[in-house]
C-alpha cells in the first residue's frame, strides 16, 4: 500500500499552490503531455500513462531513461487521465491526488473530473486535487470529510454524477442537513465559510467540493455571484 499517488494531467502549467500542497513522498504519474508541465513544476513522475500524443519528444525521453512508460494504443475507449487514475487505483493509496493546471478544452475538464467518480476509486478513503487555482474534494458516499477552511472561503457541493442524498454541510452561511442534491444543481453552489472547519457528508451518491478563495472574502458580504439560497435545507 502507498501513502499518496498524484496523478497529474492538463494541458496548462501547474499553479504553484498545487505544486506546494503535494505531499513529499509522494508516487507523481503524468498522463501523457502533462508529463511535462510536472517536470517543469519541479516534480519527478514515477510513470508517464497514455497514448503519448501529446507529451514533447524531450519528455518522452526523459520518462524512457527514468521512470516507468505505459504506452496505450490511440483508438482506445478511456482518457489518458482514466488510464491514469486506473493506474493509482492498482497502487492501493490511502490518498489520491489529481492535479492540473486546466486548459482550453471544456469536454477534457468535464471527463477528467468526471473520471474521479469511478466506482473503482471507491476503495481509496481520500479523494482530492487541484484544477487551476481552484481546490477540489471528492466524497464517495457514505463519506464524510472536515475541511480546515478559513472564514469567507467559497465552498460549492456539486452532485455531478448523478443525484445525492442525505447532503449535509455546516460551518458555513447556508447550511444542509439531509439534503437532496439533483444532478448539476445549483443550491450547494457558492456557500460561503463561517468557521475554520467545515463538514461534509453525503450518504448516497459522489458529491465535488469546490474551494476557491475571493480576493477580498467576508463571510456576509461574499465577493462572488451568488444563487438564491433559502433558509437551511431539511429533507423531510
Amino acid at each position: 500500500m502507498n501513502d499518496i499517488v498524484i496523478v497529474v494531467t492538463g494541458a496548462a502549467p501547474l499553479p504553484r499552490p498545487a505544486v506546494e500542497a503535494v505531499p513529499p513522498g509522494s508516487i507523481v504519474l503524468a498522463a501523457d503531455g502533462a508529463l511535462d508541465h510536472a517536470l517543469a513544476a519541479g516534480l519527478v513522475p514515477a510513470a508517464l500513462v497514455g497514448d503519448l500524443d501529446s507529451v514533447s519528444p524531450d519528455g518522452l525521453a526523459w520518462a524512457e531513461a527514468h521512470a516507468t512508460v505505459q504506452r496505450h494504443p490511440p483508438d482506445k475507449n478511456q482518457t489518458d487521465t482514466e488510464l491514469a487514475l486506473a493506474t493509482a487505483v492498482d497502487l492501493d493509496p490511502q490518498r489520491l491526488m489529481l492535479i492540473s493546471g486546466g486548459g482550453d478544452r471544456l469536454d477534457h475538464t468535464v471527463a477528467a473530473l468526471g473520471a474521479l467518480g469511478a466506482r473503482s476509486l471507491t476503495s481509496i478513503p481520500e479523494i482530492d486535487g487541484w484544477w487551476g487555482e481552484q481546490r477540489l474534494a471528492v466524497l464517495h458516499g457514505p463519506g464524510r470529510t472536515r475541511l480546515d477552511l478559513s472564514p469567507g472561503t467559497i465552498i460549492s457541493l456539486l452532485a455531478m454524477h448523478g443525484p445525492c442524498s442525505g447532503v449535509s454541510v455546516d460551518g458555513v452561511r447556508w447550511p444542509l442537513h439531509h439534503a437532496e442534491l439533483g444532478s448539476v444543481v445549483g443550491l450547494g453552489v457558492s456557500n460561503v465559510a463561517t468557521a475554520d472547519v467545515v463538514d461534509v457528508s453525503v450518504n448516497v451518491g459522489v458529491l465535488m467540493i469546490f474551494i476557491s478563495t475571493p480576493d477580498h472574502p467576508t463571510p456576509d458580504n461574499p465577493t462572488h455571484d451568488e444563487p438564491t439560497h433559502d433558509e437551511p435545507t431539511e429533507a423531510t
